[in-house]
């Protein structure tokens, strides 16, 4: 009777030159390749499919071992076992448990390291770094990545959630991040701890309901003439990039970073690129007759005309930049401390509304607003920019009127309503 399992032997494994698919029986293969590379296989089938399983090669596991490896293999298939899926598992659980030793701060600087390039600026690496050492790595840092679980979180975010609410919520967006990177690299399996929908939404209260909302001191619209009159008389170059950020209706570290070379007096505009965008997106700035004078007078000031990469509102120290302190400090030389530069966003925001007819969406394009609804910001290709070059004179000849009937006053304008 012919055999059926055990056709081959050790000298017919050595010798065997011929390219193929060799049978020792059981399901168990000798492959030759055409460069006569030797290995095995186990062949089983599964739902009606053939499927093969490399068992090794020839130099390392030798005819007796390959057998038993079959054996094996024939055994949880008999249980009803896909032999590939539970090699797979053992590997998946060999790995978890030599990951013991990765800790939830080994991820952490992982992750940073591999995606600071990628953020807008080394100060929000440093603030991620920052908020993870000061409220996760003290209680989840030292802990395998592997164990961390919905406690933990709990233990980090309870003590923070109403008393620093946008803090801690920072901070869990940021475990979630490391945690799924972990996964990723198959440090940890399941479902992620850190994260909100239909999980710690249900444990902690929404953040809408605990945090304290702030307010940007903001002057009311009619009193912006007089401001800027006031602040014309003011001299240095801070004094000349809040006027430029007021007229501009742009955020303070896009005025204090911006360059000649972003500059088209020409096209009178002001191009700033994706990289110093809050949304990463370039934003295209129409500079009004007025904004235009102020960089133009600077230019005069030159006596020369300055380099691409040079600032158009340089600080103290050569190379750099105005600093932030710089416009804090001019409010307190104008004795006003009751206004934030961010503020005055937020005037321009009202006015457009109360004072112009233009949409709604114009002047949230020209505050480089984004897009909240997916649908919307997928049919709008355009930036508006022709009825935003008309609001921003609308705007400047607006600042530069004093309203005889100027209320001299200061409204709390909600960051929630006009954002950043």
């Amino acid at each position: 009777m012919a055999r059926t399992i055990g056709k081959l032997t050790a000298l017919k494994v050595d010798k065997e030159k011929r390219p193929g698919m060799h049978a020792d029986g059981g399901g168990l293969y000798l492959r030759v390749t055409r460069d006569g590379t030797k290995n095995w296989v186990f062949r089983f089938m599964l739902n009606g499919k053939a499927r093969w399983m490399g068992l090794g090669p020839v130099h390392t596991v030798t005819l007796a071992d390959a057998r038993a490896r079959a054996t094996a293999h024939r055994r949880l298939r008999l249980d009803g076992i896909d032999p590939i899926e539970h090699r797979r598992a053992e590997k998946q659980q060999a790995k978890l448990e030599a990951s013991r030793a990765v800790t939830f701060k080994t991820c952490a600087d992982s992750y940073i390291a591999a995606h600071s390039a990628g953020w807008r600026s080394a100060k929000h690496a440093a603030q991620w770094s920052a908020t993870l050492e000061a409220y996760a790595l003290p209680v989840i840092g030292g802990l395998s990545v592997q164990t961390i679980g919905t406690a933990e979180i709990a233990k980090v975010l309870e003590p923070i959630w109403t008393t620093k609410t946008e803090t801690a919520s920072r901070v869990r967006g940021r475990i979630e991040a490391v945690l799924d990177w972990a996964k990723a690299h198959g440090y940890r399996v399941g479902e992620n701890p850190a994260r909100w929908r239909g999980h710690l939404d249900i444990l902690l209260p929404a953040r809408s309901k605990v945090r304290r909302v702030k307010h940007h001191a903001a002057l009311h619209y009619a009193d912006i003439g007089e401001f800027i009159a006031q602040l014309r008389k003011q001299e240095g170059v801070s004094a000349r990039a809040l006027e430029f950020a007021i007229l501009t209706a742009a955020r303070t570290g896009e005025v204090i970073g911006a360059t000649w070379g972003e500059l088209d007096v020409k096209e009178e505009i002001w191009i700033i690129p994706a990289e110093r965008m809050k949304a990463n997106k370039e934003h295209r700035v129409p500079l009004s007759p007025w904004a235009l004078k102020i960089v133009q007078d600077i230019r005069k000031q030159l006596g020369a005309d300055p380099a691409p990469s040079a600032f158009i509102f340089p600080g103290i120290k050569t190379g750099r930049p105005l600093s932030n302190m710089a416009f804090l400090m001019l409010m307190r030389r104008m004795e006003r401390e009751d206004l934030t530069v961010h503020g005055f966003r937020s005037t321009f925001r009202d006015w457009t509304a109360e004072c112009t007819n233009y949409p709604r969406e114009v002047a949230e394009m020209a505050l480089a607003h984004a897009i909240g609804d997916k649908v919307e910001a997928a049919y709008r290709r355009g930036d508006l920019f022709e009825k935003r070059r008309r609001l921003m004179r609308d705007w400047a000849r607006y600042c530069n009127t004093i309203q005889p009937a100027a209320r001299s006053s200061v409204a709390d304008l909600r960051v929630a309503r006009y954002g950043s």
